[in-house]
């Protein structure tokens, strides 16, 4: 039975875990740590009563890691990079979910998180945790930066078409919605029910938020040519679940039957990802607290530009869920196991 433990217990992707791995016959849930009192489990999730004898806690990364194998950091960003070096240090695994491992070049994550990186050594080590793309590398893995939310349903929606390098680089329009749990769960005024509960649907962040340096890093690569997208993310009145849809150029000439065969070969025995036929668009809602990615292609040759549109949860496929699948892979246990 293999021991994990979860930093930052108290967040929404740190919830999301406890759920998810209560169900992995695999798994053992050896340690909770979260910068609150004392507090069993049940106190902090009443859902989880009588399913979890743990408490949660200030615990040290040092404890943390002599109570587990792999460790999950659901922890803000800027503050992972603390303490998974403690704990690869202690030859335990990790699996960090904030961005402090995302991005391959210490500059550019210095510039778009306003921070000195302490620890730049373990950005090439790091495995980017999308196991669609990467699910070789993963499986050796010992620090795994999990993929933003944005960036996840953005990436899976555009890798089929520019890794046939059927797309114009120079210019990609990336206009995604988001449940308004992907903010997190620290309170603030814009965040409250009575501001966004009833007739609020606005963009934020706009061509400026922190996951384009990750996703620029990652279609880059795909394409083999550098690429810096457009990208507007919005808040919606709901609570989980993400929205993209993607402007791509066509440099060659296909339809959308074709497209859509090109979809389905590159996702072929993809589990997680469902690509949608013809005349079929994603809703958030067949999504939601599931660890599915819906995927839909629509091509207008008149104009030579494909519409591409995703779904996912943001905290199952955005978050939690993709860890998980990331350590299922890494410990060669089956890949839906929990999920």
């Amino acid at each position: 039975m293999l021991k994990v433990g979860i930093m930052g217990a108290s967040g929404f992707a740190g919830e999301e875990l406890i759920r998810i791995l209560l169900s992995h016959p695999e798994v053992k849930i050896t340690a909770l740590a979260a910068k609150i009192e004392k507090t069993h489990v049940s106190k902090l999730y009443p859902w989880s009563k009588a399913m979890l004898d743990l408490d949660s806690y200030d615990m040290s990364a040092e404890e943390v890691g002599k109570k587990t194998d792999a460790v999950f950091l659901a922890l803000p960003h800027k503050v992972s990079m603390d303490f998974a070096p403690v704990l690869l240090k202690q030859g335990r695994k990790v699996i960090d979910l904030s961005a402090d491992f995302r991005i391959k070049d210490k500059a550019v994550y210095e510039k778009w998180y306003e921070i000195k990186h302490e620890c730049p050594e373990y950005l090439k080590k790091a495995v980017y945790g999308l196991p669609e793309l990467y699910r070789k590398d993963i499986k050796s893995a010992d620090l795994i930066a999990n993929p933003g939310c944005y960036p996840t349903s953005i990436i899976l929606g555009c890798a089929p078409i520019l890794k046939k390098k059927m797309v114009e680089t120079d210019y990609i329009v990336c206009d995604s919605k988001s449940g308004v749990s992907g903010a997190g769960r620290t309170p603030t005024q814009a965040l409250m029910f009575t501001e966004i509960a009833v007739n609020s649907f606005r963009p934020y962040k706009v061509n400026f938020h922190r996951h384009m340096p990750e996703i620029d890093q990652e279609l880059s690569n795909l394409a083999g040519a550098k690429i810096g997208v457009n990208f507007v993310p919005h808040l919606i009145p709901i609570e989980r679940g993400i929205l993209s849809t993607i402007y791509l150029k066509l440099n060659k000439k296909i339809d959308t039957k074709e497209a859509l065969e090109i979809y389905k070969d590159f996702y072929k025995g993809e589990y997680f990802v469902r690509v949608l036929e013809d005349g079929q668009l994603p809703d958030t809602k067949n999504v939601v607290r599931s660890n599915f990615c819906d995927v839909a292609i629509k091509v207008f040759p008149e104009k030579s530009l494909a519409v591409v549109m995703t779904a996912i949860d943001n905290l199952v496929k955005g978050a939690s869920g993709q860890a998980v699948q990331n350590m299922n892979i890494m410990y060669g246990f089956e890949e839906k196991l929990g999920l």
